[in-house]
């Protein structure tokens, strides 16, 4: 089991939902976030006043899988919130020992889905 967890920008949440549902996993959390990271951000003016934005608004979507699940599930968002460009985001892959279905009590693979 692994839990993955991406960073992506807002608006490409919709073609990455699309992409995952095609791909059978339909599972996961979605929060919104902010973060920077090797972009470092932006100056806008607001009022006549120079702001300096390091804090970038992201969509965190946290999905658990079974191991037959990860590169499918990788590949839909790569695919769908690429756009070649600094921002694009972030997968983490990260080891999942333990998974409880609350309301049946099922654990591991089982109560992924």
């Amino acid at each position: 089991m692994k839990l993955i967890i991406a960073i992506i920008r807002p608006h490409q949440l919709p073609a990455v939902k699309k992409a995952l549902f095609e791909a059978q996993v339909s599972t996961m959390t979605v929060t919104n976030a902010m973060g920077s990271g090797t972009g470092g951000g932006y100056q806008e003016v607001f009022r006549g006043v120079r702001h300096e934005v390091t804090l970038i608004k992201k969509v965190r979507l946290e999905i658990a899988v079974n191991e037959d699940f990860v590169d499918v599930t990788i590949d839909a968002i790569v695919n769908a919130a690429y756009t070649g460009e600094k921002g694009d985001g972030k997968i983490f892959i990260m080891d999942l020992p333990e998974c409880v279905r609350i309301r049946t009590g099922e654990r591991g693979p089982r109560a992924i889905g």
